[in-house]
């Protein structure tokens, strides 16, 4: 019997595989695609906890509303109206420097001002504009200290450990930052950089500093978005949960997807997985190039829950960050409920505290009770709380952070070889090319376009003209 056949057909039903294929069906209503999922619900990483009038997140909790494809793919899952957002403007971070919290201004003049670092380290920054680029792969501490000096370290600590809960000894800065390392390159000086981008914003009049964005997310949680992006797309049909793709294999019409049970063929082939989850899939392909890395690291983090009535004083913010020389057991917390209100019951407030990372992953050993009573024993050092929560959970992910260390560039670079001599493969997810809710939506925004571009091509050459006389 012949497999079932298809235009597209998408492995994984995260984030990044539900956008491609909705942005496919926006520009192209006709196309037949079909998204296998081997869980038994959509959104990969990304999921909500709901308990007792409380709403923690197990993955992302939000995105910046500053990237068009992000809001392109939110009116795609009918969620507009559905949205919350915290604006940068309105909302400071701290960091925890000498056990105590500091604001940090969202503006960078106000960031030179405040007396976070001595003059002499501020000045020190200026001497990236002679400092010449910095050769090889170097760790992000090691660019870091190179550029700016080493009074900067806590801050970048803070930054990379909310973001990808990671150790600067570790990171890449050609992989967490590689425009400011573009920058750095092109003009000797990343200060030198940022300056001429600016101006070249200014002359075309489309400098896009409109002020600060909002951090955003939904009613229900973030797990709303999977669920809006995935309910355009018909069980069974075009969507399959409980179904894991064994094998992938290129075919002279385009390609082969195994199942445990069914076998699928399509001309166009998109791996939407997380990058350890699809590397394995990607270098089983007959005619692939063996990637420069099998896998890469990853950090996996709890998120303690913790409800508290009003009488708790929680600073006004999004929440602190802590750097690793301040040895605290969190490595920072989100004031969830300062954030989006709904996010505890009336009379209650919720914090959301993270465990672990690349650098602890010993503490994720620890029961949920220890977990609770460290987080909550940490917490009350630095702000003040009642005796004990009125609601504690703990949320154990089942995915972990990919961490962009050393030799992740390359393995880009082996990506786009890879989709560039495989006719009809697009490669995309979690890690690819970043974490965060806009990466993932503008990866998959170009798989797509790739896609639309050949499928343009093809109907054009397969087009008859009409005979006139």
């Amino acid at each position: 019997m012949a497999s079932p056949s298809y235009d597209v057909l998408i492995i994984g039903a995260g984030l990044s595989g539900l956008s491609v294929a909705r942005f496919l069906r926006d520009k192209r209503p006709e196309i037949s695609l079909l998204v296998l999922e081997k869980s038994n619900l959509p959104g990969g990483a990304i999921r909500s906890h709901s308990e007792e009038g409380y709403l923690a997140e197990m993955g992302a909790h939000g995105f910046l509303d500053n990237c068009l494809e992000s809001r392109v793919i939110v009116h795609l899952a009918g969620l507009t109206a559905e949205m919350e957002k915290a604006p940068l403007a309105k909302f400071v971070r701290y960091i925890c420097l000498d056990g105590t919290l500091n604001s940090i201004p969202q503006q960078p003049a106000a960031i030179i001002r405040a007396p976070l670092i001595s003059w002499p380290a501020k000045l020190r920054i200026l001497a990236d504009l002679w400092k010449k680029p910095m050769d090889g792969e170097p760790s992000v501490a090691d660019w870091i200290t190179y550029r700016f000096g080493r009074a900067l370290l806590p801050f970048a600590d803070a930054v990379f450990t909310g973001t990808y809960a990671g150790d600067t000894n570790q990171l890449a800065i050609d992989g967490v930052m590689p425009g400011v390392r573009a920058l750095e390159h092109d003009t000797g000086s990343v200060i030198r950089g940022l300056w001429k981008k600016r101006k070249q914003a200014r002359k075309k009049g489309d400098e896009k500093h409109k002020g600060l964005p909002a951090m955003t997310s939904f009613h229900a949680g973030m797990g709303r978005l999977a669920q809006g992006l995935a309910s355009a797309l018909e069980a069974n049909r075009e969507i399959m949960y409980g179904t894991t793709a064994r094998a992938v294999e290129k075919t002279d019409s385009g390609w082969r997807v195994q199942t445990g049970r069914n076998s699928f063929t399509c001309r166009h082939l998109v791996v939407a997985l997380p990058v350890n989850q699809a590397l394995p899939l990607l270098t089983d392909i007959r005619e692939a190039e063996n990637p420069p890395l099998a896998s890469v690291p990853e950090a996996r983090i709890a998120t303690v829950a913790l409800g508290f009535d009003d009488t708790a004083k929680i600073p006004f913010g999004f929440g602190f960050l802590a750097p690793e020389s301040e040895q605290r057991f969190a490595l920072g917390a989100l004031f969830s409920s300062h954030m989006f209100p709904g996010r505890a019951p009336l009379g209650h407030q919720l914090v959301e505290a993270l465990v672990g990372g690349r650098r602890h992953p010993e503490r994720l050993e620890l029961s949920d009770e220890e977990l609770i009573a460290r987080v909550y024993q940490d917490l009350a050092e630095l702000m003040e709380l009642p005796g004990s929560p009125s609601f504690a959970r703990v949320l154990r992910p089942e995915s972990g952070i990919p961490q962009l260390e050393a030799g992740y560039p390359g393995l880009l670079s082996w990506r786009r070889e890879l989709q560039g001599n495989m006719e009809g493969l697009h490669v995309c997810g979690f890690g690819w090319q970043g974490i965060g809710i806009n990466d993932m939506t503008k990866e998959a925004w170009k798989a797509a376009k790739r896609i639309l571009a050949r499928e343009l091509a093809e109907n054009e050459e397969q087009e008859v003209k009409g005979v006139y006389f």
